[in-house]
């Protein structure tokens, strides 16, 4: 018969927990890295989205321009009809 049996309960309690402890750890470790590869596909996401909406508008036609344009063109025949009779 042991004399003290506690020491052996405490070391193995204290593997259980060890053994815990890694296994959480690890958990945390890969959804900290799933969380770092999402925050990085995001971030090269929002970089292509950018890119494209500047792509965008330097590619539209700049209306508001061409529609004073045509305003003063219709504005300059009006006056010269006007004129002319």
């Amino acid at each position: 018969m042991t004399a003290h049996p506690e020491p052996d309960l405490v070391a193995t309690d204290m593997a259980e927990l060890r053994r815990c402890l890694d296994v959480r750890t690890a958990r945390v470790d890969g959804q900290l890295a799933l969380l770092a590869q999402r925050s990085e596909q995001n971030e090269r996401d929002a970089g292509d989205m950018q890119a494209r909406v500047t792509r965008l508008e330097h590619g539209r036609w700049p209306l508001p321009s061409i529609a004073a344009l045509t305003g003063l063109a219709a504005l300059a025949i009006a006056v010269w009809q006007a004129m002319g009779r």
